[in-house]
């Protein structure tokens, strides 16, 4: 703002205010009294266009975005550490310790099918880790330890970018009292979450005109409902009159769509974590979680599809599918990577074929000559996935 507050305009400035018969030459009395005070004067306004750049939530440095952040209840998402499940050939002590490559991991807890472990270095840099664990105390009678599979992904600490865009994003839709802004600002804090999509008064197709009972239901209740167990009976009765009585809505039901913070699907691990913290399924509707008294939330987990890709490639000299398949599944992978990272703001993707020539075409330039016929599961056609799907690669051939 301050451009025109330049050193040398100021000087020029400052000199023209004096009468013309006055030595205003460089390295003069008059030159040589004035030059500090301008150059001092210059970096007032290099601060003070400083300040003001700092006030804007659209312009301001991350240390200032994160003040004026504050302002609004706002912080950047903290670093996350991966969670994964772990196979040992003899009971561990939870605390145990083990390395796998340049990353230390810690015991947990037990499992159903083996131990849970985090790491101890917080960000994604772990979430492609797998293979031998070493344990750094001696463990008697341990010959196998392994890192077996990703339960939740790591993240990285918030990018200034991302979180600027969440800050100007709570500006235009205010998050209140469990509306759709509420719930993606509640879920998006969660770690090892990437994304969300609320459908909110989810049905499932039910009206609620089905669940009053008709005459057939209320015989067979009368009839049967003695010769229940106790228990089947309770709840039976706590329905029927429920339902009876035109208590049963769907008005306040929630679903929530996640993924997971690497753009993947989550596992069911995330996928209880974040129902747990939301609105727990033993008090559902009680509002024992972050969801509000009255909503009952269903979350679930977007669903990969695994998606086919026939290539028709005509190589470039030296080069053939075994040579070149590395280079040619990454860009697929790449591809589908930024596809499922658009899935919070998208209705649907899709799979285009375009896509995936003109980036092989650019990727493997030194590899591929020319691409044509590309097939996407069998057809010749872009393929739209569900609303809440993302690609995931199936068979790549070419």
């Amino acid at each position: 703002m301050f451009e025109d507050k330049s050193y040398s305009v100021l000087m020029q400035s400052a000199l023209a205010r004096l009468p013309a018969d006055m030595d205003k030459r460089e390295g003069s009395m008059l030159w040589d009294g004035i030059a500090p005070a301008m150059a001092e004067l210059a970096l007032l306004y290099l601060g003070l266009d400083f300040v003001l750049q700092a006030t804007y939530i659209s312009s301001a440095p991350r240390e200032y975005l994160i003040k004026r952040a504050a302002e609004r209840g706002l912080t950047p998402k903290p670093a996350s550490e991966a969670v994964f499940r772990a196979e040992f050939d003899v009971e561990v002590p939870v605390g145990s310790r083990f390395s796998c490559r340049d990353l230390n991991f810690v015991v947990t807890t037990k499992l159903a099918d083996g131990w849970q472990v985090i790491c101890e270095t917080p960000g994604s840099l772990a979430n492609s880790y797998a293979g031998q664990l070493i344990p750094i105390d001696y463990i008697n009678g341990l010959t196998r330890a392994e890192l077996v599979e990703l339960l939740i992904p790591g993240d990285d600490e918030e990018e200034t970018e991302t979180f600027r865009q969440r800050v100007l994003d709570s500006l235009q839709a205010q998050a209140f009292g469990g509306n759709q802004a509420d719930y993606r600002a509640q879920v998006l804090a969660i770690s090892g979450v990437g994304g969300v999509k609320v459908y909110p008064v989810w049905n499932g197709g039910l009206r609620p005109a089905k669940f009053i009972p008709n005459a057939a239901v209320q015989s067979w209740y009368a009839a049967n409902i003695a010769s229940l167990p106790a228990e089947v009976a309770g709840w039976l009765q706590a329905v029927y009159n429920a339902a009876a009585d035109k208590w049963l809505t769907v008005g306040g039901v929630v679903r929530l769509v996640i993924q997971a913070a690497d753009g993947s699907a989550p596992t069911a691990e995330l996928i209880d974590r974040v129902q747990e913290l939301i609105d727990p399924e033993q008090n559902a509707g009680e509002g024992l979680g972050l969801a509000p008294i009255g909503h009952v939330v269903q979350v679930v987990g977007v669903q990969a599809e695994p998606v086919d890709v026939e290539l028709h490639l005509t190589y470039a000299p030296g080069w053939d599918w075994p040579a070149a398949q590395s280079y040619i599944l990454a860009v697929v992978d790449a591809y589908f990577a930024e596809l499922a990272a658009g899935w919070p703001e998208s209705d649907f993707l899709t799979v285009r074929i375009s896509q995936i020539e003109s980036r092989i075409l650019a990727g493997c330039a030194a590899m591929v000559a020319d691409i044509g016929g590309t097939r996407i599961n069998g057809q010749e056609a872009n393929l739209q996935l569900a609303a809440d799907s993302i690609p995931k690669r199936g068979d790549v051939n070419g």
